[in-house]
């Protein structure tokens, strides 16, 4: 049984639909969609946000109803290039000025001196 179908065996004890998951963690009902269909992997936040909301620790979707428990790991690669651009530009979109502030200032920070030196030249006429 795949990461998915876990997923959703554990949504469904506990009597709760893919759009009431999707409001609690903040996550678009396509991609609990896609990620209990197997057609993506969660990121390390879909799964941060999908224990949270399920109240439980997601070693628990790997333990079979029926069968015995077994351990279940999560080994977290960025393997899907596609899903760490969108986070990346998700990031920028959302934190543009902050981003412009910080280089700016790292870039006052290291010129420095050639700014007081331009300045300087600037204000006695040279």
């Amino acid at each position: 049984m795949e990461f998915g179908e876990r997923l959703k065996e554990l949504r469904t004890r506990l009597n709760y639909s893919q759009k009431e998951i999707s409001e609690k963690t903040g996550l678009t009902l396509r991609t609990i969609q896609r990620i209990e269909n197997n057609e993506v992997k969660p990121s390390l936040h879909s799964l941060r946000v999908l224990g949270e909301a399920l109240q439980t620790d997601l070693t628990e979707v790997g333990k079979s109803s029926v069968a015995k428990p077994y351990e279940f790991n999560v080994n977290l690669k960025i393997t899907d290039m596609n899903q760490f651009l969108t986070d990346l530009k998700t990031l920028v979109k959302t934190h543009w000025k902050t981003i412009l502030f910080i280089v700016l200032v790292i870039y006052l920070f290291t010129s420095y001196t050639d700014i007081k030196a331009g300045i300087l030249d600037a204000w006695n006429g040279k």
